[in-house]
């Protein structure tokens, strides 16, 4: 079983909160999620949707039809009705418009119950999701639950008054003569289920690796790891910060390691471009830091809160001058925990930045992961810091000292009578400043040594996912594209589509990678994925020589559809390609002139609107 359920209205009525809460109260019944929200670059204004993909077994990803399409709004079902089918129920307020057949139509009067219960718009999302649970044979009980853990602070009123709108949305759809399903039907919870987002699941991970330093600057879709770690930071003994621009961000996080601390920062493409220069500081003076980049529509200001992998190579590249650096690409939650916790290491084992590229898709989605395992994950871990030392017997004390693995002992300053310079220059091993062309040399081979030594100790090949050697099909790619590859492999239950999954981007050792991909001769290779110039193709033939011709490309905002996937595989045309709009501020092609003018008047209204601000809590 997998349903689809989706929600949508103006931009401020809590469309968000609505699709969060629905998310916990499938996994507090039992149930698998995989939710994923789109939302306009706009404080106020445009149509913000969520829908929440429920399912007995694990799910990785959206899918294409939608189940059942709860309307807070007229636009969102002109929006949206293309991805309904005949058994698709339709929510609507029939004071704001009826849908045509053939869809199961499900009246709710929402403006009736706001005119007698005297709320506005803001609470109209509590009632709704009341009829989602009555619709789907879940239990009332669940939210009410969920109700409580959210306001119990802020009194019992609050509690009862949104009790109360959730009860008249539950009562409201059980009266209704539409047959009801057993989607959200409680089973018995054996495993506690997290509902997580990639940001939260870095934030975790970021926290159980002892980072004691965190800055950002905020900027979507990585904002709410600041947020996260904000919260956080008194109970973890960890200083967060929001400095004044990007480039006080990176620079006060390279003084917090240059003093010991492990550290990080977060950010997006524009904000990466002005870290740029301290990175290479960070190279040269080989001083370890983690960088969070989550990346989005680009180029410049771009679409931002729209989804893209549009900056990899940048990410590979970032920095003037030659130095390593170590590029990871999670693919979901459990692997973002995993990879930032060594990612921690890894920074600081080889002196050097390492960045944890994610992109809004996998940074806002949520998942649902078995806590015991993301527990289990951040509790075993031991934490590696390499050669930094906060004591040293190796007098004189040789900072740059050359090594055959590529990598100095790092002293952390203060032990006395020992001193060193940390500046940007060129340096002899004392780390004296220097213009010598043959130091030049020992100093960038030594520091290219480290690449060697990584590809001994911790590089992991890509990860197979079925049957490599039966394959006709193989499927190639890295990061969040894994959770939609995913589910399209589950469509072909033949074992006739394999797929290589890249977590480890950069620096790539060339022999062990044509090893792999030699077993792949005489099979159909598709490289997938999130941009336009095929970044990943690019940068394995870089660095392997392995040249991906076929590619399926998808820069539109939007992630991969598992059935678009499918379809490409099978042959056939993609249909979800031609119908994808954006739900915010383009217009169904169907609609008619005044249909824009009663649109441009709403969201003139919803401008002179209140906004609504609200705290997710954390689950």
């Amino acid at each position: 079983m997998r349903f689809n359920w989706k929600i949508g209205g103006e931009a401020g009525f809590g469309i968000m909160t609505s699709g969060l809460v629905f998310s916990k109260i499938a996994t507090r019944s039992g149930y698998h999620i995989f939710d994923y929200p789109e939302y306009p670059s706009l404080i106020r204004g445009g149509n913000n949707t969520y829908e929440v993909n429920v399912s007995d077994d694990e799910v990785h990803s959206p899918k294409w039809d939608i189940d059942l399409l709860v309307c807070l709004n007229k636009e969102t079902y002109d929006l949206h009705k293309y991805r309904l089918h005949e058994k698709s129920m339709v929510v609507f307020d029939p004071e704001m418009f009826e849908p045509e057949k053939p869809f199961i139509k499900v009246p709710i009067g929402f403006t009736k119950i706001k005119k007698d219960e005297k709320i506005d718009q803001m609470m109209v999302n509590t009632i709704a999701v009341g009829a989602s649970v009555a619709l789907l044979g879940g239990e009332l009980e669940v939210f009410e639950k969920i109700i409580h853990q959210q306001f119990d602070k802020k009194g019992k009123e609050v509690v009862d008054f949104n009790l109360r709108l959730a009860k008249i949305g539950f009562d409201e759809a059980s009266k209704n003569s539409v047959q009801k399903q057993e989607i959200l039907k409680k089973k018995d919870v054996v495993k506690t289920k997290m509902v997580v987002t990639g940001n939260e699941a870095f934030s975790l991970g970021t926290m159980a690796a002892d980072c004691r330093y965190y800055a950002a600057y905020p900027m979507t879709p990585a904002s709410t790891v600041l947020g996260a770690l904000a919260a956080w930071q008194y109970k973890n003994k960890m200083v967060v910060r929001h400095p004044e621009d990007e480039i006080s961000v990176i620079n006060s996080a390279l003084g917090a390691s240059f003093a010991g601390v492990r550290s990080a920062v977060g950010t997006s493409g524009g904000g990466f471009a002005l870290m740029t220069e301290a990175l290479s500081y960070a190279g040269i003076a080989e001083i370890p830091i983690v960088v969070f980049l989550s990346m989005r529509s680009g180029p410049a200001t771009g679409m931002p809160t729209w989804t893209e992998q549009g900056d990899l190579l940048f990410a590979v590249h970032g920095g003037h001058g030659e130095f390593p650096k170590i590029v990871l690409t999670p693919g979901d939650p459990e692997e973002m925990v995993e990879l930032t916790l060594k990612g921690f290491d890894l920074a600081d084992i080889y002196q050097t930045p390492v960045l944890i590229v994610s992109d809004k898709f996998l940074s806002e989605s949520h998942k649902s992961a078995i806590k015991e395992v993301i527990d289990k994950k951040m509790n075993e871990h031991v934490i590696d810091r390499g050669k930094i030392v906060s004591d040293t017997k190796a007098l004189p004390y040789l900072r740059f000292k050359h090594e055959e693995d590529g990598i100095s002992e790092m002293l952390i300053p203060g032990k006395k009578g020992v001193f060193y310079q940390a500046n940007s220059y060129e340096h002899i091993e004392d780390s004296h400043t220097t213009e010598s062309g043959e130091e030049r040399i020992i100093q960038v081979n030594k520091r290219n040594a480290k690449t060697n030594t990584y590809f001994k100790n911790h590089f992991e090949q890509p990860q197979i996912f079925g049957e490599l050697n039966d394959a006709k099909t193989v499927l190639v790619s890295y990061g969040s594209n894994k959770g939609p590859i995913l589910d399209a492999q589950k469509m072909f239950p033949d074992s006739s589509v394999a797929f290589i999954h890249f977590t480890h981007v950069y620096p790539m050792p060339q022999e062990p990678i044509k090893k792999l991909f030699k077993r792949c001769e005489g099979k159909r290779i598709i490289h997938i994925e999130n941009n336009s110039h095929a970044q990943f193709a690019q940068l394995l033939r870089m660095q392997t020589g392995i040249d991906l011709k076929e590619k399926l490309l998808k820069y539109d905002g939007r992630p991969f559809w598992p059935e678009e996937i499918r379809d490409y595989i099978q042959g056939s045309k993609v249909q979800t390609d031609k119908k994808i709009q954006d739900n915010q501020e383009m217009i169904a092609p169907e609609m008619k002139e005044e249909k824009l003018d009663e649109i441009k008047s709403q969201q003139e209204q919803d401008l002179l609107s209140k906004l609504e601000i609200f705290s997710k809590d954390s689950d």
